[in-house]
């Protein structure tokens, strides 16, 4: 039986500290391994557990630079270094290919970011199946187009929500999953606009309403310490709550 397996490659907004990167997380199943949102600073850990010849696919959630700015390394890595492989599968928000495009082109030609990545772009509803593993994607708020996913083994059920609002997308797409990653970077809800993040409580009650089984929190914001996040989440939820320590390796 292959297992699913998350390992935490970072979670810090909207900069990396001194000891953990930006949002980023390893989900391996067997030999399929998606690298999860390539925020600042996660290439590096990365290459603990796979390099990028190895890796199946790249799922990024939505195209804020705290999710994204490794692609631009991995994207030198993959057309100028010691990597070789086909373009490696890509899986983003729409138009995400022409903003690397952009940053990235020095002249009169564009940059050829899709020799490095096949591009695919994510829609509500998108499903992808890579080895034994579905991934299922859905529309969530975060104020610009961004994604939630449900990865799905044989065996187990990972629902990670990217950065959103509480919203009903996303309880549906976690409806009875195993575990349930979710950010919690707000300390509480804004008074005078929409929400675009979840508070601990807002975890809490998405992983309740959801019947997920376990609740993983992640990518809290500077004024929220893992501690009062679990606890504040925990008043929500019935069951297991836990902080996705950076460097940790869990099995769904």
């Amino acid at each position: 039986m292959n297992e699913l397996t998350l390992t935490v490659l970072g979670n810090a907004t909207p900069y990396p500290t001194r000891d953990n990167p930006c949002s980023g997380y390893l989900v391996s199943n067997g030999d399929t391994r998606v690298w999860m949102d390539a925020g600042t600073g996660t290439l590096g850990p990365l290459q603990h557990h796979t390099g990028l010849a190895g890796l199946t696919a790249i799922w990024i959630s939505h195209a804020h630079a705290d999710h994204t700015a490794d692609l631009l390394t991995a994207y030198y890595a993959l057309r100028y270094a010691d990597i070789d492989r086909d373009p490696l599968p890509l899986y983003c928000p729409p138009g995400l290919a022409d903003r690397l495009a952009n940053f990235l082109t020095n002249g009169p030609e564009r940059s050829p970011v899709e020799s490095a990545f096949a591009i695919h772009e994510l829609h509500d509803g998108h499903q992808v199946q890579l080895g034994e593993l579905t991934l299922t994607s859905r529309a969530v708020e975060h104020g610009i187009p961004a994604f939630g996913v449900r990865v799905e083994s044989p065996d187990a059920c990972l629902v990670f929500s990217g950065d959103t609002a509480a919203c009903p997308a996303l309880t549906e797409l976690a409806s009875g999953c195993d575990l349930l990653l979710c950010e919690a970077e707000s300390d509480r809800r804004p008074a005078d606009e929409p929400p675009v993040h979840h508070t601990p409580e807002d975890a809490g009650e998405t992983a309740q309403a959801a019947g997920a089984r376990r609740l993983l929190l992640t990518h809290l914001g500077r004024s929220v310490s893992p501690d009062d996040a679990v606890t504040r989440a925990s008043a929500r939820f019935a069951g297991p709550v836990e902080f996705a320590e950076p460097g940790s390796h869990i099995t769904v």
